[in-house]
């Protein structure tokens, strides 16, 4: 038990200087926003990637590109 104590101490040292460290990269400007991953822990128990609307869009526009490219493929032959 006192492993578990002591890994749970150590996490919320680690969160603390990281709340610490985001507000600090905010204050300087925010040029760097980080990863944007939220941890949710669900069934699988693994933890839940979120995107950005950024990115979302680049990732649509990307693949609208490709499939536009096997289309024009596809009536060539």
């Amino acid at each position: 038990m006192e492993i578990l104590a002591a890994l749970k101490q150590e996490e919320a040292k680690l969160h603390h200087q990281l709340t610490g460290i985001r507000a600090a990269i905010t204050a300087l400007g925010g040029a760097y926003s980080g990863p944007s991953v939220a941890v949710r822990h669900g069934k699988s128990g693994r933890a839940k990637r979120v995107v950005s609307a950024a990115l979302r869009a680049h990732l649509s526009r990307k693949a609208k590109e490709r499939w536009a490219k096997v289309r024009a493929d596809k009536g060539k032959k």
